[in-house]
């Protein structure tokens, strides 16, 4: 095998150097957060929603009040008491975020108004992949919210979401055995096994076994995940942590209904748009890493970290474009099939020094990053056998509760394409402590983004290299010490060829990245050590968006300019020792800022509801049981840049009830939408629109020994 001289540095870097998010946890008292730095403070009981640790938003050990930042964290527990299974189904009750129906087939979302498909990260590392992510071995998500490439690189813009991985403990000998099933026939099982080997070894494997059923007609599909893991002492300042995990997932493309007269066709919410033959979509994942962490002193820690994945991703899917006919009784279908199979190496190497000069001391963070990364991409469309001469590439068919589709067949290849893109990153961060009551971080990162593409249907090549200086800047004030208000801004890019830099056309190579620049105040408070309040205002604007020119049919300018201004607070912890909530409210309001043909100056934002309001809350009424009570709202939105489609705004109420029936034996149940309320929870585009799940209980059983 050959190798690009990228790919080559890369895994040197991989064999010789190191990576951090900091130095590893020599104290092994919590199992399942081995990959903490000993250094940081982390606060609140073993059961807990709340937590204090903001090394991801740092790289560095840094307790969350000093991160001038939003960050929201969704812990195992919070995870547990929900019955959340699906990264989607947990960043419902996340303030600031939108779900994207993802056409079906992926997660994608809206983050401070921001669409993405790829702002995914594993333990820090970019997982960009279109599919959906289980979280069987997760141990919690968090969700970092604001551009901020000094951390991640390129795209992020509204900000990213990072899975900390289950990782193996030395402490001793755990199993938990979990199974649920719901009104519908969904049901899972799941094994979590750690187990040491030997004062200086351990190994863990997370196991899971799911099939989905909903209230959509035909809806159907399983996953298949397992994860081994193992954590090695090579001395006692060296740990190795290695991870691979396969997942194997396939399921019906549902892409929703279409809408009628400005809003969701209603009356069809069980309807499926497709043909259950033929809409399908199966990935399959292999993710590897290895990481090892070595403290040389007191003050100075670095390590290494290596990551190699593949993705092969297949799906093909019938759509709803639009409601026709004199007497809108008429619906007007298409399809396609797409495969995409990408191939991710990426080397990541951090070195943390602690300095002191006189009363300033320093946390100095330096690193690099290599990715290369491979795609194939293509694609063919849908012909419909509707009784003329040939096959047609749409077809129009009565609406009824049951749609007929007319027999199908594939079309030649209309999609075949090829990306190779190698990036190299290198940036330097400082933490300035000045006394015990002002804290600054200052930043920059460098990136190279060298993509290549080419349209092997056309011929055509794309080529362009990127260099950016991505800077960040914040200030804490602490006036107590579980108190601080912060100021920051921030910048992050995305090059024309976009998310997924899938193809980068001539026109595309000529313009510069997007440019994301974030602008927030906040302020945190650590109530108690389990109890956290924070609160922040931000403006987050996007330029060098392209857009058509109004001036020149079928070329493009670089005037595209959006902005995003917002509140956004929340409470998360035990607010009485019995009584555990997490609480948040955000307040967004966006608009495109320059006119073009796509839309004019002051159009507002695809999918950005203006009030969102969660609230999960778990009362413990006895030492055998408990409560849970929960409630989304989301407002009125529109479901794309035309203006013309809103989803109705909604609240949904969700309740659980805990029972503890052993020390080794527990038992839940959850109710989602237990009012059942008509709703329509996300889109993608003006026609492909999901309906909200009706009424569900999920009865789970979970075993400990």
């Amino acid at each position: 095998m050959n190798l690009s001289p990228t790919r080559s540095a890369l895994l040197f870097s991989a064999a010789a150097f190191v990576f951090p998010t900091a130095a590893f946890a020599t104290d092994d008292t919590d199992p399942d957060r081995d990959y903490l730095p000993v250094e940081i403070v982390v606060s609140g009981v073993t059961d807990s929603y709340s937590s204090d640790d903001g090394s991801t938003a740092t790289k560095t050990p840094t307790p969350l009040i000093e991160v001038p930042q939003t960050v929201s964290i969704i812990t195992d527990d919070q995870l547990q008491d929900q019955s959340v299974r699906q990264l989607s189904e947990a960043l419902r009750y996340v303030p600031g975020i939108s779900l994207e129906t993802g056409e079906g087939h992926r997660d994608e979302i809206f983050i401070r108004g921001q669409e993405t498909t790829a702002d995914f990260y594993l333990d820090g590392l970019r997982d960009d992949a279109q599919y959906y992510r289980s979280l069987y071995n997760v141990e919690r998500v968090e969700i970092l919210k604001g551009a901020n490439a000094l951390i991640f690189g390129r795209g992020g813009g509204g900000g990213v979401v990072n899975r900390v991985s289950k990782t193996a403990s030395l402490s001793g000998t755990a199993t938990e055995l979990e199974g649920s099933i719901n009104t519908f026939g969904a049901f899972a099982v799941a094994a979590d096994i750690n187990q040491p080997l030997g004062d200086a070894l351990g190994v863990r494997l997370n196991a899971a076994y799911e099939e989905f059923a909903n209230g959509r007609d035909f809806y159907e599909g399983r996953f298949i995940g397992i994860s081994p893991t193992i954590t090695a002492e090579l001395g006692p300042d060296t740990r190795l942590t290695a991870t691979y995990s396969y997942d194997d997932d396939a399921r019906v493309t549902d892409r929703g209904v279409p809408s009628l007269n400005g809003g969701p066709l209603t009356g069809f919410d069980e309807t499926f748009f497709g043909d259950p033959d033929f809409n399908f979509a199966e990935a399959e994942t292999h993710i590897g890493r290895a990481r090892i962490d070595h403290s040389f002193s007191g003050s100075v820690s670095a390590n290494v970290s290596v990551q190699y994945a593949n993705y092969d991703k297949v799906y093909a899917n019938i759509l709803p474009r639009g409601i026709t006919g004199a007497s809108s009784d008429m619906v007007e279908l298409s399809g396609y099939r797409d495969t995409t199979e990408r191939e991710n190496l990426i080397g990541q190497a951090n070195l943390i020094w602690d300095v002191s000069t006189g009363e300033i001391e320093h946390r100095i963070l330096a690193g690099f990053e290599i990715v290369s990364q491979d795609t194939q991409n293509g694609r063919q469309n849908a012909l419909f056998d509707t009784g003329g001469v040939a096959p047609e590439s749409r077809a129009t068919v009565p609406l009824a509760e049951a749609i007929f589709v007319p027999p199908i067949s594939l079309s030649a290849p209309v999609r075949s394409r090829d990306s190779n893109l190698q990036t190299l990153s290198a940036y330097v961060q400082d933490q300035i402590s000045i006394g015990e009551h002002v804290d600054i971080i200052a930043g920059l990162r460098w990136d190279r983004f060298d993509l290549d593409t080419q349209d092997l249907l056309t011929g055509t090549n794309g080529d362009r290299v990127d260099e950016m200086v991505s800077p960040r800047v914040g200030i804490v004030l602490k006036p107590y010490e579980n108190l601080s208000f912060y100021g920051s801004y921030t910048e992050s890019f995305l090059p024309q060829a976009g998310n997924q830099f899938l193809l980068l056309s001539p026109g595309d190579a000529a313009f510069a990245p997007e440019k994301f620049t974030n602008y927030e105040v906040g302020a945190k408070w650590l109530i108690q050590s389990d109890l956290f309040l924070t609160a922040a205002v931000f403006r987050l604007d996007r330029t060098n968006s392209q857009a058509p020119d109004p001036n020149n049919t079928g070329l493009t300018v670089l005037t595209g300019a959006s902005r995003v201004k917002g509140f956004e607070a929340s409470l998360v912890g035990h607010i009485l020792p019995e009584w555990e909530a997490s609480l948040g409210y955000t307040y967004l309001d966006g608009e495109i800022r320059s006119t073009s043909d796509a839309a004019v100056a002051g159009t507002t934002l695809q999918q950005l509801p203006k009030h969102q309001i969660s609230a999960w809350n778990r009362v413990q009424l006895s030492d055998a049981f408990g409560i849970g009570v929960g409630a989304i709202y989301q407002d009125e939105q529109f479901t794309s840049f035309s203006n013309n489609v809103v989803l109705p705004d909604y609240w949904r109420f969700d309740a659980a009830a805990f029972f503890t029936v052993s020390d080794r034996v527990s038992v839940q149940i959850n109710v989602e939408n237990i009012f059942n309320e008509d709703y329509f929870a996300s889109a993608h585009g003006d026609n492909n629109i999901q309906p909200g799940a009706p009424i569900t209980a999920r009865f789970g059983l979970r075993i400990s020994m």
